[in-house]
């Protein structure tokens, strides 16, 4: 919950209400046949001037230069329930797919600008919008990331040979190392061989640019709130023209390593969630693919 920053102009108000049956917190009351700020605390949703039907409620938390795009033309108009056409939202979310072959050609700033301002059309709990984005927008800039995570990994490759100390951890009840060592070792050890002979990039599969995504530590819901943005990042990425991957093998070096994300300038206070790598990519796919069988269950006391 945060300061009140909601206005209303009782010159414009008509004494509707609508605002005040959609405040999640009751912030706002009718008095006296008008709406009227009488709580302490707000969410700052906007709920109250998005219904407003005559524009008499303005939340001052809320920064309108968010909705405000370089690359393309937004849309301030309220899309109603039931308006848009659902075959081709889900036919968005089927045709997007994990980009591992982009081309070279850099991404605009502006595009990636604009993507972390759709990532923030998402929900979060409490409404609190504490994500974080921090923009690497080169492929200079990129591989000294990547560095910083090869660092990691040939350390932890190191520790995970060693099968003494993998028995030693599992038998103390830390597994962590040993499944590591079974699930990983190999293709994080061919990858690293790979790029120091060749400079193939499995890290990043050759990406110009990505999106750090995370939260700072006194969201109500972290993770959730940060994966939601991402989730808008890699859809919107998709309509704009680019590939799009999520690079999980980046996301768990940086929890365990503090000084990965201070080398990006991340402070101590946020946790990163997700690494979207994206860029222009040679990939043309001909068909949508399906997906796996889905367990479906009900609940009806």
């Amino acid at each position: 919950m945060e300061k009140v920053t909601t206005k209303i102009d009782p010159d414009l108000c008509v004494g509707c209400g609508l605002c005040v049956q959609v405040c999640p917190v009751k912030t706002l009351s009718m008095v006296n046949g008008k709406a009227e700020v009488t709580g302490d605390l707000s969410l700052n949703c906007g709920h109250c001037q998005a219904i407003c039907p005559e524009g008499a409620v303005t939340v001052g938390a809320i920064d309108e230069t968010m909705s405000e795009f370089v690359t393309f033309q937004g849309d301030s108009n309220w899309l109603a329930y039931g308006e848009f056409n659902t075959g081709q939202l889900v036919r968005l979310m089927a045709s997007r797919r994990s980009c591992r072959s982009f081309l070279s050609r850099p991404v605009e700033r502006s595009v990636l600008e604009d993507l972390v301002k759709i990532g923030c059309t998402a929900p979060s709990g409490t409404n609190c919008q504490l994500w974080t984005f921090t923009i690497i927008p080169t492929r200079e800039a990129l591989m000294a990331f990547g560095e910083q995570i090869r660092s990691f990994y040939m350390k932890l490759n190191i520790m995970a040979n060693n099968g003494l100390l993998r028995k030693f951890l599992k038998f103390i009840g830390k597994p962590e190392l040993d499944t590591y060592y079974r699930e990983y070792y190999q293709t994080v050890k061919e990858g690293l061989e790979e790029f120091d002979r060749s400079g193939v990039d499995r890290l990043f599969h050759g990406a110009p640019a990505a999106i750090v995504v995370g939260c700072k530590a006194n969201a109500t819901l972290p993770r959730e709130d940060a994966l939601l943005a991402s989730q808008n990042i890699l859809l919107a990425a998709h309509s704009m023209g680019l590939g799009s991957c999520l690079i999980g093998m980046a996301v768990e070096p940086m929890k365990r390593d503090i000084r990965i994300q201070n080398a990006i300038g991340i402070p101590h206070d946020e946790k990163v969630y997700a690494v979207v790598a994206l860029g222009h990519t040679a990939e043309e796919y001909r068909r949508i693919a399906g997906r796996k069988k889905v367990t479906v269950r009900y609940f009806e006391p």
